[in-house]
């Protein structure tokens, strides 16, 4: 029997092996390592599907582990854990051992792993220790179109630490030359090329399948409708079996189309009722997430419903046809009113290209775009770098953190405004992370909140948790809202769902109602029958609790004792929030609506929240989401003095209420 399985595994092994020799990468193999030999930064363009992501990391692993570990930097967490997984399994070896990966939280890699797959955050906080990245030999940053923030400033730190390391490659130290490959489908070749000091680009043509673009003749306003009559129209005219991936821009439309194709294929009759419906989104449980890549039962159709997850170096098995609708929903921040929000937006046409290839990665395949042609050429050419965008008060502590005297003068491939960067600093000081704006000069507490991989405003939340000697309580709270979502109801369950979750609500708000639960689950000892019962998602209790853990261990090492105050209401816990949130604060108005303190903007309350129908006077908030309306996620009911005490240069001479709303 032992013959039999090591033979099996031996088989597949020699299938992939054979696989990676059929991708057009691999007819470049020769080229690429010399010109990543010759050249200290390389720039490598290529069509999804090429196989540059999983090859190329492997094909230099023999010339450059002795100097150091190779790393290859995503965008998301998932595509970090999948391509590494891919990889090992094609290297015939396991996860954490040669191959690794780091993400968030999670650490699979051990002191045997010489070629690591990380998220770019993971590799920016590396450098906040290391700003030479002494422990790499080459660094690999794709999917570089995306410009996600991470990346854009992980441009300037190794563009930074390459120059240093090629400087001091005669001293004592004698560091080999760290090398850059910059990866992507999509991108302005020639900004990259004026960025790194006129680095080598290398196209690599053609992809594995040929793919065909349709397009429709007129411009879909209701684009979830046309996604929904596109993707039933193709089911009934196409052959049975190969899969669909239709393009949505987040949870509330993925779960909503999928309810309603349930529906009608439930009621259409034969034909129609042979579909495996499997939505794709961040906050999905892991298990859920996992059926996208499963098995297509026999006789079926696999329709998977994705927001931009699927974009990008995820390969999602049997996908012959890509529906588009066109749209996204991306941040997006205005300095000016110190609004950050998730707006739905057109795609570029660089994400409208990554969405394409998507359909020919195993076979031909088809792209139906639900808008016109001259539409797409009416597109930006591509994403507006998210740094451009964004909150930037957490990019502008790390680079503080790293020594940088001057953030306004970093060497940003793309420049933010001088508003976003003096908006950023303005932040930090009120946060006591900075001693002036002018001086740039980070402070102890400053320091202290660089050490946790969180925004600055909930870092600050800790440190006041230490004052008010409830650590262990707000580091459980933010390890929850480090996830999405503890739990998943399903639509047909909507109902007992609600229900059973009010007995968890808390009227001081979202972050006790959590904690309620989260203590719950672990009275029953995280037994698996009662979290079925009450829609827990194991897999994802179980990040809470790896978040958990490691951010005890990190208040451990800053001497910050993890106590727990147990008072009622938590008032130590809530007045800890407004340390860090006060940003995120609003007063209810006469007419019922909330009115933001800070910047005087009108906002409400999500339906989702346990507040919901109680109406307090005051709150902060965790974030603001906006569709038909704004609106406030994860309150807590507080004290406007707590406001006061956390922020008195802004809120003193308010005229908020003297009394106590809930003390």
């Amino acid at each position: 029997m032992m013959k039999v399985v090591a033979g099996q595994q031996q088989q597949s092994h020699q299938e992939l092996l054979r696989e990676t020799r059929q991708l057009p990468i691999f007819f470049g193999k020769a080229a690429l390592i010399q010109e990543v030999a010759h050249n200290p930064t390389v720039i490598v363009m290529s069509e999804t599907g090429s196989g540059k992501t999983t090859q190329l990391p492997q094909y230099i692993l023999n010339q450059y582990a002795n100097k150091g570990i190779i790393c290859c930097t995503q965008p998301r967490r998932v595509a970090a854990i999948s391509v590494a997984q891919r990889v090992a399994k094609e290297m015939n070896t396991k996860v954490g051992d040669v191959v690794g990966y780091t993400v968030r939280f999670e650490d699979s890699t051990s002191p045997q792993t010489k070629l690591k797959y990380m998220t770019d955050g993971m590799l920016l906080r590396e450098a906040l220790l290391d700003p030479l990245l002494k422990r790499y030999s080459v660094v690999i940053l794709d999917e570089a179109h995306e410009r996600s923030v991470q990346t854009d400033v992980l441009f300037g730190v190794v563009k930074k630490a390459q120059q240093e390391r090629q400087r001091n490659a005669s001293n004592a130290q004698k560091l080999h030359p760290l090398k850059i490959i910059i990866m992507s489908a999509t991108l302005q070749a020639e900004q990259f090329e004026k960025y790194f000091n006129g680095a080598r680009i290398c196209f690599l043509e053609g992809r594995r399948h040929p793919i065909k673009v349709m397009y429709t003749e007129a411009v879909q306003k209701d684009y979830v409708n046309a996604s929904l009559v596109t993707t039933f129209q193709l089911h009934k005219d196409q052959p049975p079996g190969p899969g669909i991936l239709v393009f949505l821009t987040g949870q509330e439309e993925i779960t909503t189309m999928a309810k309603t194709m349930q529906d009608i294929a439930k009621h259409a009759g034969e034909g129609y009722n042979n579909i495996q419906i499997c939505p794709l989104f961040a906050s999905l449980p892991f298990a859920e997430q996992m059926r996208a890549f499963s098995e297509t039962p026999a006789g079926y159709r696999k329709i998977i419903l994705s927001t931009n997850i699927a974009e990008t170096s995820v390969t999602l098995p049997n996908i012959k046809y890509v529906v588009d609708c066109g749209m996204v929903k991306a941040k997006d921040y205005n300095p000016t009113t110190g609004m950050e929000t998730l707006k739905v937006r057109p795609v570029s046409k660089a994400q409208a290209r990554q969405r394409c290839g998507r359909a020919g990665r195993e076979c031909p395949g088809v792209c139906y775009r639900l808008y016109p042609e001259d539409a797409f050429k009416g597109l930006d050419e591509n994403t507006v770098p998210e740094i451009q965008r964004c909150n930037l008060r957490s990019v502008v502590l790390n680079l503080l953190a790293m020594g940088l005297p001057d953030v306004v003068n970093f060497d940003f491939m793309s420049t933010p405004s001088e508003n976003a960067i003096k908006d950023a600093l303005e932040q930090l000081v009120l946060l006591q992370a900075v001693d002036t704006a002018h001086n740039q000069k980070i402070t102890e507490k400053g320091k202290q909140m660089s050490a946790f991989p969180l925004d600055p405003a909930l870092s600050r939340c800790i440190l006041a948790a230490k004052e008010n000697e409830c650590v262990e309580e707000m580091v459980t709270v933010l390890s929850i809202f480090s996830v999405d979502s503890l739990t998943y109801i399903p639509p047909t369950e909507r109902e007992r769902g609600h229900k059973i979750m009010a007995r968890f609500a808390a009227s001081e708000g979202d972050q006790v109602s959590a904690l309620s639960l989260f203590r719950e689950y672990r009275k029953m000892k995280a037994n698996p029958q009662w979290c079925r019962d009450h829609y827990i998602d194991q897999k994802t209790m179980k990040t809470v609790r790896q978040i958990r853990t490691q951010l005890k261990e990190m208040c451990v090492k800053l001497g910050f004792p993890v106590t727990s105050s147990r008072q009622d209401e938590y008032k130590g816990l809530r007045k800890s929030l407004c340390s860090g949130l006060f940003f995120n604060s609003a007063e209810r108005q006469p007419d019922g609506t909330y009115m933001t303190l800070m910047h005087k903007t009108t906002v409400h309350i999500h339906p989702s929240s346990v507040l919901f129908r109680q109406k307090p006077s005051f709150v902060v908030f965790n974030e603001l989401v906006e569709t038909s309306k704004r609106y406030m996620r994860g309150l807590s009911v507080v004290d406007p003095m707590w406001l006061i005490d956390a922020c008195p240069s802004r809120f003193e001479n308010c005229k908020l209420l003297p009394e106590a709303v809930t003390s």
